[in-house]
């Protein structure tokens, strides 16, 4: 689109120099025109025929038309106006073609009166000529019918490459023909396209002919855009194709003679994802006249309608609402605990969505979607190695469950007063510690966060194929709550669950595979024959895609789920499910499920170009970039986890840089779409920062650290937004900088203090501790009994109160093992730096004087940490355990 405006600029500038002084505008929109003739090869508009329209007006000099022309175009391409324009005249003319019949002329002109409809273009892959190409649109236009719901054009790619560059560069294309012959080179030289040749290059496709050249285009495509359709025409007699299609095609023509089956086809395939079971059956059950002699006095508005207190509420939202607000799970409606209905089948449309086995809503929030899982699958006394600074809700429902954590140290971030993420060698350490005192078979799960909340993501395939190398049973639990937008990006999609889990299927259950192990025979390598994949992720929908608040979902992708875990997970799910589901988010999770796939690659490839230009707009804004600064991967990446090399998404000097081979080949990755901004040059902390942004400019964020602001980009994000924020960091600078050059001496003293205390001397982050050995079945090995702890905190006389004015510190210095007895979280970081049970240790004294924070839940400003007596420890140290056994020797794996 920037090119577009580019062109529209200069050929403004060039219809005004009425032939005089032209030379540059001239030079730079033949330039402009090069470049888009490489680009809109793979649009269907305004595609190859309004560009050779467009040059012939250049090259004949008839510059004002140039002008109308470029202008007209960029009006339908803003806002994706030509998607529904009548006048952009779909077919290109009103008037006949050779070979054009006027019957279909007469059908394009019913459908610019008809209403409109969602537009997509379809990719034909084959090697022919202009006249073939107006032909194959003919017929499919002739195909259309008046009942049709959707509408589309074509655009055709003469190669493999150019197939593949298609797909990925042009975001409105949902199905893809493959026909006959076509060559695998691409003849486009523009060197934009090379990072998408580097990315079939890395998919190592087999230099192949004829019917092995399309399939092995379709797998290339379903692995970069899985929910893009696939059709293949072939003159192979389809006896010979028939068993060789796999799971990437949905159907196969010989020849294709008849178009309207093609045509239908498209059509359906469209169908299968537009349709929302749910959101469509609650729009039905809402637009019956319904009497009500059960619940809710809202539902229909009646208990508002003929209100003299409560009318405001019915006129703020309107009456859908109330019509679509419900207790009833019959009349074409379903019930969230028990679905057989719509419900069952909006889930298995997320599950299709988002490549997993099964899939399940959640309405109320991710936390409680972490909470079903964990005592789903986790008995007490299990072992669960957990990132500490995971949310909240973990810590809860491990010990509800009655698990034993075993909590892993992230990497610190001390600079930014935050934590990355686990390395994987603390991960295979403690498997290995454990596995040596004879605990490997209580290991039950792995829960990591995936990717944080400041956006550092894992390699989930590479961290489950090493652990299970050492465990080939492990269960494991990411939580992608920020990351469900991840699965509509192929760059990004590698990096979440549900894709890493398939993919690791499919090697360990390859003959490949096999081979290599009984050759190689390497414990690192995971046991084709006794490995089991058993992974699940939570999403917070509504964090990054279209659902309302507390809209999350679970997905499964579990080997053994149906034999060793349904039943527990159908228990769990009861057990934190509400009787009373609210439809309305069920209906904004089907809907959002059907938008990211039909639109969730256009939608998150935008949002990440947003976020990228965020960056260079911060980089390039000489007083923005004297108070802020951008985090780059290699300031929230150490150098031995990065082995790519990739320090910035975007360099001042050098400009853009390549983000895909980070995402292949690191430990750990920076997610784009979260900008984090140093924000201690201007003196504010994070927490005061934020204030100044929500009262002032009316800008909300969320996520600060001491000293430092995230700005996350989402689908819902426009480039006004971006420029908006812009301004306002200019502002914000601006202003400081007009108010420093009228300071006094101590004045700048001052606010340099500030800064430095911001900026220089940031508290050590601590470490976990440990379990109290009152709260540890025994000293070999870190885990802790964390419910034991907890429960026996709800006895007063077993727990006391220590200020943070010197008590604590006197009593460790004498010698005390100081408790605590309750979840202590700092806010910023905003996870526990001491839990019920664990020790607390002088690094962790020594963080929390240090942290200027307004907010510490679990600490009472008035009488202290809450920790437990000498006491209660040596009571418990000598009581029998009050836990279960955890002998486990005939447990049920």
């Amino acid at each position: 689109m920037d090119t577009w405006n580019e062109l529209q600029v200069n050929c403004s500038w060039l219809s005004e120099t009425h032939q005089r002084d032209h030379e540059e505008p001239c030079a730079l929109v033949a330039e402009g025109l090069e470049t888009l003739r490489s680009l809109e090869q793979y649009w269907a508009f305004p595609g190859r025929e309004q560009m050779e329209d467009i040059t012939r007006l250049f090259e004949r000099r008839d510059y004002d038309a140039l002008a109308r022309t470029v202008r007209d175009t960029v009006r339908l391409l803003i806002g994706d106006a030509y998607r529904s324009h009548e006048a952009r005249k779909r077919d290109r003319s009103s008037e006949t073609r050779p070979g054009q019949r006027a019957d279909s002329r007469e059908r394009r002109a019913s459908e610019q009166s008809r209403v409109q409809r969602p537009y997509f273009e379809v990719l034909v892959v084959d090697s022919i000529g202009p006249d073939e190409e107006a032909e194959l649109r003919e017929s499919l236009q002739d195909a259309r019918r008046e009942e049709d719901e959707f509408t589309y054009d074509i655009v055709t790619a003469p190669s493999f490459e150019d197939a593949i560059i298609a797909v990925l560069f042009n975001r409105t294309i949902q199905t893809c023909v493959l026909r006959y012959q076509y060559a695998f080179r691409t003849k486009n030289p523009h060197p934009i396209f090379r990072r998408y040749l580097d990315m079939i290059d890395a998919e190592q496709p087999e230099q192949c002919y004829g019917l092995r050249r399309s399939l092995t285009l379709g797998r290339i495509i379903k692995k970069l855009r899985p929910e893009v359709d696939l059709f293949l025409v072939t003159d192979t007699p389809l006896d010979e194709v028939a068993g060789s299609l796999g799971r990437c095609f949905r159907r196969a023509f010989y020849r294709l003679e008849q178009y309207l089956e093609l045509h239908l086809s498209i059509l359906k395939g469209i169908q299968t994802r537009w349709d929302a079971p749910f959101f469509d059956a609650l729009r039905r059950y809402s637009a019956k006249p319904t009497g009500v002699f059960h619940a809710l006095p809202i539902a229909r508005g009646k208990s508002m309608t003929n209100s003299h207190w409560a009318r405001d509420l019915l006129d703020f939202y309107g009456p859908n609402i109330f019509l679509a607000e419900t207790s009833s799970t019959g009349g074409g409606l379903d019930s969230l605990l028990q679905p057989r209905g719509p419900i069952k089948r909006a889930q298995q449309a997320a599950a299709r969505a988002f490549g997993a086995r099964h899939t399940f809503f959640v309405t109320n929030g991710t936390s409680t979607a972490n909470k079903v899982v964990v005592q789903a699958l986790v008995q007490p006394g299990d072992i669960v190695l957990v990132d500490r600074d995971c949310h909240k809700s973990h810590h809860y429902a491990l010990m509800l469950a009655g698990a034993f954590p075993v909590y892993l140290d992230s990497y610190p971030l001390t600079e930014y007063s935050m934590y990355g993420a686990v390395p994987l060698e603390e991960i295979l350490t403690r498997l290995r510690e454990l596995k040596a005192a004879g605990k490997l078979d209580r290991v039950r799960m792995l829960l990591l966060t995936n990717c944080t909340f400041d956006g550092v993501t894992y390699d989930p395939e590479r961290v489950m194929r090493e652990v299970l190398a050492i465990k080939p049973d492990m269960i494991f639990l990411w939580d992608e709550a920020w990351f469900a937008f991840a699965s509509f990006s192929p760059t990004l999609r590698r990096r979440t669950a549900m894709a890493a889990a398939a993919e690791l299927r499919t090697k360990l259950r390859s003959d490949e595979y096999r081979t290599r192990y009984a050759d190689r025979g390497e414990q690192s390598m995971p046991d084709p024959d006794l490995t089991r994949i058993r992974v699940y992720a939570t999403h917070s929908t509504h964090k990054t895609l279209t659902a309302l608040r507390q809209g999350s979902m679970i997905h499964v992708y579990d080997e053994d789920f149906e034999q060793k875990a349904a039943e527990a997970f159908h228990e769990a799910y009861m057990t934190h499910t509400s009787t009373s589901p609210n439809y309305q988010i069920i209906a904004s999770l089907d809907v959002g499920r059907r938008q990211v796939e039909l639109e969730g690659y256009e939608l998150v490839h935008r949002s990440i170009g947003l976020a990228m230009i965020l960056r260079e707009r911060i980089n390039e804004h000489p007083l923005i970039r004297k108070y802020f600064s951008v985090l780059r991967p290699a300031d929230m990446i150490p150098p031995n986890f990065r082995p790519s090399g990739l320090e910035a998404y975007y360099d001042p000097d050098r400009g853009w840089e390549r983000m895909e081979d980070g995402w292949r080949t690191d430990e750990f990755t920076l997610d784009p779409t979260r900008v984090t901004i140093q924000v201690g040059a201007t003196g504010m902390d994070g927490d005061t920062f934020r204030n100044l942004l929500i009262n002032e400019y009316d800008i909300q964020i969320n996520k600060t650290s001491r000293n430092t602001a995230l700005f996350m980009t989402n689908i819902g994000t426009a480039r006004g937004d971006i420029a908006y924020l812009v301004e306002v960091l200019a502002k914000v600078a601006q202003e400081l900088d007009d108010r420093l050059s009228m300071e006094s001496t101590v004045g700048i003293a001052h606010h340099e203090a500030r800064v430095a205390s911001l900026t220089e001397n940031q508290p050590p982050l601590p470490n976990f501790s440990a379990f109290h050995p009152a709260f540890r079945p025994d000293d070999g090995t870190p885990e802790g009994d964390l419910r034991k702890a907890f429960f026996l905190a709800y006895d007063d006389s077993r727990c006391e109160f220590l200020p943070l004015d010197g008590s604590v510190s006197a009593a460790l210095d004498a010698g005390r093992e100081v408790v605590s007895a309750a979840f202590v979280t700092p806010y910023p970081p905003g996870f526990p730096v001491l839990v019920p049970g664990q020790v607390m240790s002088r690094a962790i004294l020594d963080y929390l004087h240090a942290v200027d924070v307004k907010e510490i839940h679990g600490y009472d400003p008035q009488y202290g940490l809450r920790i437990f007596t000498e006491a209660a420890l040596a009571e418990t140290l000598a009581a029998p355990s009050l836990a279960l056994s955890y002998a486990h020797e005939e447990k049920t794996p």
